[in-house]
Parts: C-alpha cells; structure tokens; sequence
C-alpha cells in the first residue's frame, strides 16, 4: 500500500526535474545571441571643446544609437580632445593610429587632417571640416577613395546668403570686422569667400589675426571704431573665446554675424546655417553603414549642408541695437525653429 502511494510522487519528480532542465537549456539558447553581439570600438579626435564641435559629437553618437550601437552596451568610445593645441592633436593621432579601431572620427579640420596622415588602414571619417579638398584631407568629393570620407560643414552658398543679408539690410555697414588666426585652413577659406561677397556689395572686411584665444579680446578691441559690425568665420581658435566678441557686441552697439548657429544661439545676432547635431548625426548615418553594412569610405560621397536658412536671435538684435524688421523676419524659411526669441 505504501509503494503504490510513493509512486506517483516518485513519477511528478522526475517529470518537474525534466521540464526545469528543459527550461534551462532554453535560456542557454536566448543568451547566445547577447554573448555573440559584436561589441565596436571607436576613437575619436576633436580639436577643441566648443558648443558647434561638441553638438557633432552628440549627434554622431545618437546616430549610432539609433541603429542599436550604445555606448557602454556594444560600443567603446576612446573621446580626445587636444584643446586646441597642435602638438596634442597630433599626439592623439599617433595614439589612435596605433589603436586597435574598427572606426575613427575627426571632427575639425586639423584633427582630421592628423587622423588622415597617420591612420592609414582603418576607416576614418570626418565632421565639421570646411573644405576637406583644400585641406588635403580627400581628392575628391564624389569618390574619396582610400579609407577616408565624411562630411564638410561648409556650403559656400551660406556665406553668399549672409553677406547679402548683410548688404541689403544694414546700408550703414561700410566695414566688417573679423577676429582670425591664419593659421587654420578653414577660417582663411571661409574669409576669402566672404571678402569677395562683401567686395560685390562695396563694404570692406577688416582682419584682426590671432595665434590663440588668449589674444582673441585684444584683436577684437583693436576693431572699435574701424568697423561697423563684426563677423567670425568656423574659426576654432575664435570660437573658443566667442563671449569676448558677444561682450563687446553688446556693449559697443555693433552688429555681430556669425558662421554657425551654435553662436547664434548664444548671443550673435544672424548666420545662415544649419543645426550642428544635425551633422554630426548624418556623420553618424555614414558610420553605421560602415560599421553594419560593410560601406567602404572610398565609395562614399562627401556631402555638404543642404537645408540652409537664415538664422536670428531676437535678444541679440535689442542687445546690439539692431531693428529687426518685417523684411528680415520674412526672410526666414522656418521662423518657428529660426527665429530665436
């Protein structure tokens, strides 16, 4: 009597034993893709910290998120910044190039430049850069070639636009003042155009040359009283110290332009530009299809901005002086985004 009660107990622990094993072994089988996930690793260089360049790098990491590509799940970001100093930028380059990398990303013009000269297998791209040909950084726009591609910052249009929303509105403006250091490619590039913009319309560009932003108040203090408005170019080393040029935009009543709309944002008055975390986030688009659908940098065309429009801050404008008129406001494409109250 008591073995026929004993089995069934005997039989329902066997069978709960067999199904705990089952369920075991099922587990085993959905943690595998999680232990197969390729896990990326990518270094990045950026010349100086500032809102423009910071906002690329934003951009290009949500990029990567969005297409299942985390920081700190199945990505590892080795982040430089040389802070503005050449013998660190090409310091970080050295190092990057000795990495073992699947992916590599320069944002400005000389941290890319340095990447370009000594990464020479990996795939290397490039953000926030004005004239990537001038530069040297690829031969060509349409077929980079090599292992190198990315995007420009630049549409020579913009600085076409601007310096006619300069002319057409401001008939008082004889000369422009422009704080630069010669010594980035990219901000001589940028002012020739805008010389030769300014030239059509009459008015004069007046430089003020620095080698770093410690003299960046001085160059702009030495412009009071021999121009009409200020202008920068995607200067870095200007950037960096572009609350020196807001100050004294402010104070001195003199209409402030600039190249980015980073800068508008914190208290220029006017640029034709676009949205940098924009930017950065196609640049991050072009690095997953590197990184997930096998793309090669050298069949990649280098792209340019394209959905420009005139920018204006409205708390600039009464700071400087400036009466923003219907006509300049009608001038806005997307008003609700770009004209900044």
């Amino acid at each position: 009597m008591k073995k026929k009660l004993w089995l069934p107990i005997i039989l329902s622990a066997a069978l709960l034993s067999l199904a705990g094993c089952g369920k075991e072994s099922t587990n085993s089988a959905d943690s595998t893709p999680a232990a197969d996930q390729k896990t990326y690793k990518i270094a990045i260089s950026q010349i100086v910290e500032h809102p423009s360049l910071d906002a690329t790098r934003e951009g290009f990491l949500a990029a990567l998120k969005d297409a299942g590509i985390t920081e700190g799940t199945n990505l590892k970001v080795d982040f430089n910044n040389a802070q503005g100093d050449s013998a660190n930028n090409l310091s970080i380059a050295q190092k990057i190039a000795s990495a073992d990398n699947d992916l590599v990303l320069g944002i400005a013009t000389p941290s890319a430049l340095a990447l370009v000269q000594q990464v020479k297998e990996t795939p290397v791209l490039f953000a926030a850069v004005t004239d990537p040909l001038a530069a040297k950084i690829v031969s060509s726009m349409d077929k980079p070639g090599g292992n190198v591609t990315g995007a420009s910052d630049t549409n020579p249009e913009a600085i076409t636009q601007l310096m006619e929303f300069i002319a057409s509105n401001f008939p008082n403006v004889k000369t422009v003042g422009l704080v630069i250091n010669e010594g980035e490619q990219n901000a001589v590039i940028m002012a020739k155009k805008a010389e030769e913009e300014l030239s059509k319309h009459d008015i004069k560009l007046i430089k003020a040359p620095v080698a770093n932003t410690s003299e960046v108040q001085q160059a702009a203090e030495s412009l009071v009283g021999r121009v009409d408005a200020l202008y920068i170019t995607l200067d870095n080393t200007v950037v960096s110290s572009v609350d020196t040029l807001i100050n004294l935009a402010k104070e001195k009543h003199l209409p402030f332009f600039s190249s980015d709309r980073d800068t508008v944002e914190k208290g220029a008055f006017a640029t034709v530009g676009f949205k940098y975390y924009d930017h950065g986030y196609q640049v991050g688009q072009m690095a997953v299809e590197i990184l997930k659908n096998g793309k090669k940098p050298a069949d990649m065309k280098v792209t340019l901005p394209d959905k420009l429009d005139l920018i204006l801050n409205l708390k600039a404008a009464a700071d400087q002086g400036i009466e923003v008129t219907d006509e300049m406001k009608k001038a806005v494409k997307d008003p609700e985004k770009n004209i900044i109250k």
